[in-house]
């Protein structure tokens, strides 16, 4: 864990995530409030699955579309 003061944290704002991305980072000010800076960690979206694996071809399957419209 690295600890930053307000200033050096101002002054070295990119580096200071790059850090973070990795382990947390403590950011001191003058008045003694301490914050912490760790990465977010972001939520997949539901729609996000994993492909399925099939045998089907691309001809099979614009087959299926078009015999589905036909009905």
């Amino acid at each position: 864990m690295k600890v930053y003061t307000y200033s050096q944290a101002r002054q070295n704002l990119s580096e200071l995530l790059k850090i973070a991305k990795k382990e947390e980072v403590i950011i001191r000010q003058r008045d003694g409030a301490v914050f912490s800076v760790v990465p977010k960690q972001i939520s997949k979206s539901p729609f996000d699955i994993e492909g399925v694996k099939t045998k089907a071809t691309t001809k099979n399957i614009l087959d299926a579309i078009r015999e589905s419209r036909n009905s």
